[in-house]
């Protein structure tokens, strides 16, 4: 399981954009194949059990440190206050975070404690298992 995931960044045009006025002798001109760019971008998302509720890209070049997280949890309240009214009041709701620095940030801590927002943290993983005894090939078995 990973905790981020990478989406490539796509530029598509509308058939207005790549319309071209050719003269009726003219071939059609061949419309460019749709590919992927090089550029990657993240995107954060903010789901509950009915789907998503907010999400936002990441800019290219931007890093998510605590500055960054809280304007998302900023943006994220403002639009859980709009959507999901009743919930948001009755602080019926409360924030999974996964052990990333910016999510437990003192900053992020302060800025969502006024705001009696829940929130859990996900445990550690646990350690890798202890390897295999290694058994030489001509060793009898016991």
């Amino acid at each position: 399981m990973r905790d981020n995931t990478w989406c490539f960044v796509y530029d598509p045009e509308t058939n207005q954009q790549s319309s071209e006025w050719v003269d009726e002798t003219s071939p059609q001109p061949k419309k460019l194949k749709f590919q992927r760019s090089r550029i990657k971008t993240m995107l954060i998302t903010f789901f509950y059990s009915q789907g998503v509720v907010h999400k936002e890209f990441v800019l290219a070049g931007k890093t998510v440190n605590a500055e960054f997280y809280k304007g998302a949890l900023d943006r994220l309240l403002r639009c859980i206050q709009r959507v999901c009214q009743a919930a948001f009041c009755s602080q019926g709701f409360f924030l999974l975070h996964n052990n990333v620095p910016a999510h437990k940030a003192a900053s992020v801590c302060k800025f969502l404690n006024p705001k009696n927002v829940s929130t859990l943290y996900q445990p550690p993983p646990p350690p890798p298992p202890p390897p295999l005894p290694h058994t030489p090939k001509n060793t009898p078995a016991i």
